[in-house]
């Protein structure tokens, strides 16, 4: 994979990748504006305004102007929001990406917001938070964040509480626009079969008109924990819903490959030790999960399953004890090679579209300002022993870090506390 990054005097970074091989082209932009950029009062902010990006322009006055444009040219388009980014794209057939360009930045920088509109796409994200709360294993991601990181950006839900998203005004989206969605904080990525000299001049039109005005910092995360810690939600469910995790590391830290390996062997794929355990023997749950969030300025490592809802206690336990293995007995040279290759394979079989190959090039920029090659992750993974790996458990393993978020109808309370007090050490 081949690419290449150009910044503009403005600030505004251009990133094409060229892929000869593939019929489509993908346009994404992203921008440095996410709920960890918000205050408490216009918690949701980011993601509302995401919406209304959809809703109508100066050149395309409403939503069906946009949709229905977008639809002529085959287009799949959506947009996203994250703590730490938002993100617009649209993805067709490669000679439709000058008009899919003009269209992503014609929304990205010449919405109307109108009114009425905000007042009526209300409604939308109320139900869409409601949507989410019906889901118990969506939803207790959230408050297993919530639990670790409470009143600040961290802890803070991305669509934000319904009484934010109903008290918010034509002014709000204005100045929170302005103060985030400027060059400086933009990224636009153009994947595909493309010309990267023709396209790079379309870019630099098309945004030619984008604020260059200093943008807004987030607040740092603040870290404090000093013994385990859980909460539940009390739901009627037919299973218990839970995630069981600890702080981690940074999407700078040095130890992520270490810690994919980690998160791979134990909960990563249907061979991995949590899913022979849970699924194939216990016959206790549908999914399990092991994985981690980076992000700037923190990260977590966490399990989540929706299990038997007679059988919590036995899950948690079961959980406990696969990760604590890691810490007593290092990976055998062959569990070690065989989850190295299912990294690499997933990493190579996740890049053969052109949306993939710009997601992966952007996220990587907008978060490190830096693109490594899939050639380069592939050789960090390949490079991890197991000595790396057991003292990544070592580290992040500790009874004090430990967190259980769980949403059912849990009978025995108590009895699941003790079993996370005794935690590894069990």
């Amino acid at each position: 994979m081949n690419f290449k990054k150009t910044t503009l005097k403005n600030g505004l970074r251009i990133i094409t990748v060229p892929m000869k091989d593939t019929p489509t082209a993908t346009v994404l932009v992203l921008v440095e504006a996410g709920s960890k950029y918000e205050t408490k009062d216009i918690n949701g902010l980011s993601h509302f305004l995401e919406h209304m990006c959809f809703k109508g322009t100066t050149k395309r006055p409403t939503a069906s102007d946009i949709a229905r444009e977008l639809d002529s040219l085959g287009a799949n388009f959506n947009a996203f929001t994250s703590q730490e980014f938002t993100g617009y794209y649209a993805k067709a057939q490669a000679k439709k990406l000058p008009q899919l360009i003009d269209i992503i930045a014609d929304m990205y920088i010449n919405p109307t917001f109108d009114s009425a509109e905000i007042e009526k796409e209300k409604g939308v994200i109320v139900e869409e938070i409601n949507m989410y709360e019906d889901l118990p294993h969506r939803q207790v991601h959230d408050i297993f964040q919530a639990m670790l990181y409470g009143d600040q950006p961290a802890g803070w839900s991305i669509t934000g509480p319904r009484e934010n998203v109903r008290a918010m005004t034509r002014d709000h989206f204005v100045n929170y626009r302005n103060k985030h969605y400027v060059a400086k904080s933009t990224i636009v990525i153009a994947a595909g079969n493309i010309n990267e000299a023709v396209v790079r001049k379309q870019i630099q039109k098309a945004f030619e008109k984008i604020s260059a005005t200093k943008k807004d910092a987030k607040l740092k995360v603040k870290e404090q924990q000093s013994v385990p810690a859980m909460i539940i939600q009390e739901k009627k469910t037919d299973q218990m819903h839970l995630v069981l995790g600890v702080r981690s590391y940074d999407v700078f830290d040095k130890k992520l490959a270490a810690l994919k390996v980690l998160a791979t062997a134990l909960g990563g794929n249907m061979s991995s030790r949590l899913f022979t355990r849970m699924r194939e023997k216990m016959g206790v749950c549908y999914y399990v999960r092991a994985g981690s969030d980076e992000y700037t300025d923190h990260g977590i490592f966490s399990v989540s399953s929706g299990v038997d809802k007679n059988r919590l206690a036995e899950s948690v336990t079961a959980i406990l004890e696969e990760c604590k293995k890691f810490i007593t007995e290092p990976l055998s040279k062959e569990e070690l090679q065989r989850t190295k290759d299912s990294i690499t394979g997933s990493l190579y079989l996740g890049l053969e579209s052109s949306d993939s190959i710009a997601e992966f090039v952007g996220v990587q920029e907008v978060l490190k300002k830096e693109i490594k090659k899939p050639t380069d992750l592939a050789s960090k993974i390949e490079k991890v022993t197991a000595a790396e790996v057991q003292k990544v458990a070592r580290e992040l393993f500790v009874n004090k870090n430990l967190n259980l978020a769980v949403i059912g109808d849990v009978k025995d309370k108590e009895g699941i506390k003790k079993i996370l007090d005794a935690g590894f050490s069990m």
